[in-house]
């Protein structure tokens, strides 16, 4: 793959968040870009506006005809992609070259100096603080993150002169094997996708394969406690980290009046009364991490301290939509039982004393069932739980699967009930709310704004 001599780049699931970086990327660079993805969404929508041509129909006749000259057009495709994709085939038959996303990625940051944040949960936000915290500094970065910077209103951060480009490194289909690392962070190692792993010891065998492409003098910045065993090659430095131990962690960290603010100590610097600018107990460790890779880099001390105030956060990711001293209402992406253990704690330390209630989404057939007791185990952490139909995304129904599984396993005692998305509106009109989640990495946060309307009316009429 020659980047000079393509002119144009067709995506195949051109709605995805880290394909949609991509296609701001080739935009960038000034490639015709057009797609596919099977439904609008708001991010289609923006990345029509920003130039590309994107259709919602499974056709080969709405391939544009720019793009069917195999010699200057790159095919980029998600793995979530069946095989039997009439676009897929197309291109195939007709000898386009064609990579995965991830290859993509991997080949146009081999010659940055990539920083990687991976890990089943926490990538996101850690990579996009990182990044955050980097753009902000003198030293500057590119970014491909895995979810919209508030601070930026985009998932694609772009730099002429920085060496340095920070990605979020995601372990789906060992996409993250095509990345070549200078540092990483890995933040959590839970099995996950069992789908296409199969079994934990083969999930933790690809991030032990994927810590042997740390480059020599770079590091790796491992949380503690994970059950991964490093592989990293000579010369590269191993750090741990942690929420209050670690090579990097935490001391002195204040909790009250919403606001968080911590010592970061490093094991040649502190800095001290930081200030987190998404104040929930779950960016401590976070931050530490993201601090912890700036520092490594080059960022001084003041530019960290001033990077972390005023961090905005990502969407869906502890996306607060109302606080009131009434109602609080919030939106994250948790979709595996640990993230959804971490959210919720992490909102219970905020509101100790108010009633929490969560509407979640399970994603994925084969998660649910791989994960129905856990989840079940996370959820029971809550006060209330509300359950909508599993979101299918990929994937065809497995019999005897459903959202039933984890509803049944609910600790006694729990408030809980089952509906269908479309009636979670009608649902919540006459239930009291104090503070209220919605979970999941499916399509149920395309109701957040009727939610957040219905919410902030009675908030109103409390008044």
């Amino acid at each position: 793959m020659n980047i000079e001599t393509i002119q144009s780049v067709y995506f195949i699931g051109a709605g995805g968040i880290g394909m949609s970086a991509l296609i701001r990327y080739f935009l960038s660079k000034g490639k015709r870009v057009a797609g596919y993805d099977r439904t609008p969404s708001e991010l289609t929508t923006q990345l029509i506006e920003e130039g590309a041509a994107i259709h919602y129909e499974e056709d080969v006749a709405l391939i544009p005809d720019w793009c069917k000259q195999p010699a200057t057009t790159l095919v980029v495709y998600t793995p979530a992609i069946p095989d039997e994709h009439a676009e897929l085939i197309y291109f195939r038959t007709n000898n386009f070259e064609i990579h995965k996303r991830a290859q993509v990625l991997g080949i146009i940051t081999r010659s940055s100096k990539a920083l990687c944040v991976a890990g089943t949960h926490g990538k996101t936000t850690t990579s996009t603080m990182a990044a955050h915290l980097l753009y902000q500094s003198a030293i500057g970065c590119t970014a491909f993150l895995g979810g919209i910077s508030k601070n930026y209103n985009t998932n694609l951060l772009l730099s002429q002169s920085s060496p340095y480009t920070v990605i979020e490194a995601d372990e789906f289909d060992r996409s993250f094997h095509w990345l070549s690392p200078y540092m990483s962070v890995i933040t959590a190692t839970d099995p996950d996708h069992l789908d296409i792993y199969g079994t934990r010891e083969a999930y933790l065998e690809s991030f032990r394969h994927y810590t042997t492409l740390i480059q020599p003098g770079g590091a790796l910045i491992l949380h503690e406690g994970l059950a991964l065993q490093p592989d990293v090659q000579p010369g590269v430095r191993t750090y741990t980290y942690n929420r209050e131990s670690g090579d990097f962690h935490a001391e002195n960290i204040r909790i009250g009046n919403g606001e968080i603010f911590l010592d970061f100590v490093a094991p040649d610097t502190r800095i001290n009364d930081i200030q987190l600018g998404v104040p929930v107990s779950i960016n401590i460790e976070n931050g530490v991490a993201a601090m912890a890779l700036a520092h490594l880099n080059g960022a001084t001390n003041e530019e960290i301290k001033q990077g972390m105030a005023s961090f905005r956060g990502v969407d869906r990711r502890f996306d607060f939509k109302l606080k009131t001293d009434r109602i609080v209402f919030l939106s994250d992406y948790a979709h595996h039982p640990a993230e959804i253990a971490q959210s919720v704690q992490s909102v219970r330390e905020l509101y100790r004393d108010k009633k929490i209630t969560a509407i979640f989404q399970p994603h994925l057939y084969t998660r649910t069932r791989d994960f129905y007791q856990e989840f079940a185990d996370s959820l029971s952490l809550l006060d209330e739980v509300i359950l909508t139909d599993i979101y299918p995304a990929r994937e065809e129904p497995i019999p005897g699967v459903s959202s039933r599984l984890i509803y049944d396993r609910l600790r006694p005692g729990i408030e809980k009930s089952l509906c269908k998305k479309e009636d979670v509106l009608s649902l919540l009109e006459n239930k009291p709310i104090e503070v209220l989640i919605v979970l999941g990495a499916g399509d149920l946060d395309n109701y957040v704004p009727e939610i957040t309307r219905l919410l902030e009316k009675r908030n109103n009429k409390e008044i």
